[in-house]
């Protein structure tokens, strides 16, 4: 019963894979030391993010 619960969970969430989590290495302007700027972007977005 559960393996049926969970198939139709993942069916009504085709919307979940329109996004994709992007991680960017940057400098702290305070420390200097390196920091982790984590999102979730849609797809389309994904090279804007990096541009920046």
């Amino acid at each position: 019963m559960a393996k049926k619960t969970v198939a139709t969970l993942h069916e009504g969430s085709k919307d979940g894979r329109a996004y994709t989590k992007v991680i960017k290495m940057e400098r702290s302007p305070k420390t200097g030391a390196y920091i982790f700027n984590e999102q979730m972007v849609p797809n389309e977005a994904v090279k804007d993010f990096f541009k920046n």
